[in-house]
């Protein structure tokens, strides 16, 4: 008999390789007088129901699978060539219900020590990816030290590294109000204590005896607290969200990050704030980097904290129903970027955050090296096109840049707080009515018809195949230049009208 936790796992995972019709799954879907379901490989007949708003069916809430039958499922669906993918998220999955089960059994005790949003956020499980608990290669001992949800404080690791070895435009030293340990006259690197093995294999690089500063983690696990206004982003030899999504810092990535800030504060609009990631240093390894990020004065409280329970009634004994007002900002600005300057941002639930302060709300934005930016569009604004080391950031066509806005705006940071918090008619209206009125301001603009066509409009809304370019299927196979920004798939459009 499978667990709760368990039952509940599987019927996510099954969720998304049907979203993902991976192996052709969906062809298994019959219709008897029960209605909808899917046979399984041990011969279990699973029924199904309406999946809104992501997909068309899901396993129905009554439904208690076991892990096993599922991943048996999904070897008799695969691709012989995909057997080193499908046993990487074996383990993914089995990482997973570890980790599910871990926090069941500590959360009383973090929830009634008051914790942080980010701690509430990292208690909430992705909308779409079905084993985003999984931090792959970690034991149980550091994940309590280490991971969000467990609320640990520890200390960062110091590295010597010859000056030699930094990129340009990296900083010699971190700034005044975070003191290295006194000194060997060498460039000085903060780094996770989860990363000094790997450090420690860099010819040239010396990892020093001293620990120094004590840190809490964020959300993000790689980005780490030093003060409530300073924030320290590290790299870790460790994936999540996929195999293939690893949580190291590529080179060059930090500078693209950089460029992307400067970029998007000459766009701002009214109620944005952009964090300020300028300070960084880098060097030929994915292993060897550092950013300081700057947060602005005012309550920060992380768009995925927004659906943790209580959070927004809690913000709204406190300022009012803030969830239109986020959406309205959201919306606004996405549309705007994407219709004046060809800017599609992948801010996603983590990567924003709500800031109030002075009586007024307004939208924070942080983590910009994901953007997709089109050459063409920002230079007919007059806006200089930034000097992105990484050439997925630019492309010119439209509907690349649609792909993004829709998968990552409107599902991951508008569809799913919405949804999470209204019943779903309520959620629909808000986010259709809300859409449509920043679609307004631009009139006949074909570059808004055209994001209303793919939105407002459309038959049916894209997706992303998450598992499958993430795990699954090789990039060779699955052609994902990046497995971020691989589709395939689509859902029912949860913003037209029934």
């Amino acid at each position: 008999m499978s667990s709760s936790r368990e039952a509940y796992l599987a019927a996510r995972v099954l969720d998304t390789l049907l979203r993902e019709n991976y192996g052709g799954l969906a062809a298994r879907v019959t219709r008897t007088s029960r209605g909808p379901g899917l046979l399984l490989a041990d011969g279990r007949w699973v029924r199904l129901s309406t999946g809104a708003p992501f997909q068309d069916l899901a396993v129905a809430a009554d439904e208690l699978l076991g892990l096993e039958q599922v991943l048996e499922t999904l070897v008799e669906v695969s691709d012989p060539a995909d057997s080193e993918g499908v046993a990487a998220f074996f383990e993914e999955c089995v990482a997973a219900l570890a980790a599910l089960e871990l926090h069941d059994g500590v959360a009383g005790e973090v929830l009634r020590g008051r914790p942080s949003y980010e701690t509430l956020a990292a208690f909430v499980d992705h909308p779409l990816y079905p084993t985003s608990r999984a931090r792959m290669g970690l034991s149980e001992g550091e994940l309590l030290a280490y991971a969000p949800e467990f609320a640990p404080a520890f200390e960062l690791r110091w590295a010597a590294v010859p000056r030699a070895a930094l990129a340009p435009g990296s900083a010699l030293r971190l700034p005044a109000d975070v003191t290295p340990p006194p000194g060997t006259g060498e460039v000085l690197f903060p780094v996770h204590p989860l990363t000094a093995d790997e450090v420690r294999k860099i010819d040239g690089v010396r990892m020093l005896d001293e620990p120094a500063l004590t840190v809490r983690p964020t959300l993000s696990m790689r980005t780490v607290e030093l003060t409530p206004r300073l924030h320290l982003k590290l790299p870790l030899p460790i994936s999540t969200l996929g195999a293939r999504n690893r949580r190291s810092i590529k080179p060059g990535t930090l500078a693209d990050g950089a460029r992307a800030e400067l970029l998007l504060r000459e766009l701002a609009g009214p109620g944005v704030v952009l964090a300020d990631e300028q300070t960084y240093a880098q060097t030929g390894h994915e292993y060897l980097a550092w950013m300081v990020r700057r947060l602005p004065a005012g309550k920060i409280v992380p768009v995925a904290a927004l659906a943790a329970p209580g959070v927004l009634d809690e913000l709204g004994d406190e300022l009012g129903d803030v969830l239109p007002d986020y959406l309205r900002l959201l919306l606004r600005w996405n549309v705007r970027l994407f219709v004046r300057y060809g800017v599609a941002l992948e801010a996603h639930q983590q990567n924003l955050a709500l800031l109030f302060r002075d009586g007024r709300m307004r939208l924070l934005v942080k983590d910009n090296d994901g953007l997709l930016a089109s050459p063409a569009r920002l230079r007919a604004a007059g806006i200089a096109v930034p000097d992105f080391a990484d050439e997925r950031m630019l492309n010119d066509d439209p509907h690349a840049l649609a792909d993004v806005f829709v998968t990552i705006t409107l599902h991951l940071a508008a569809a799913a707080v919405a949804f999470g918090a209204l019943p779903p008619a309520r959620a629909a209206t808000l986010l259709r009515d809300t859409l449509a009125a920043a679609l307004d301001e631009y009139g006949d603009d074909p570059v808004a018809r055209l994001l209303r066509a793919r939105t407002l409009d459309a038959a049916r809304l894209t997706g992303k195949s998450m598992i499958t370019a993430g795990t699954l299927v090789s990039k060779e196979r699955s052609g994902a230049r990046d497995v971020n920004k691989f589709y395939g798939t689509s859902g029912p459009n949860y913003l037209r009208r029934a």
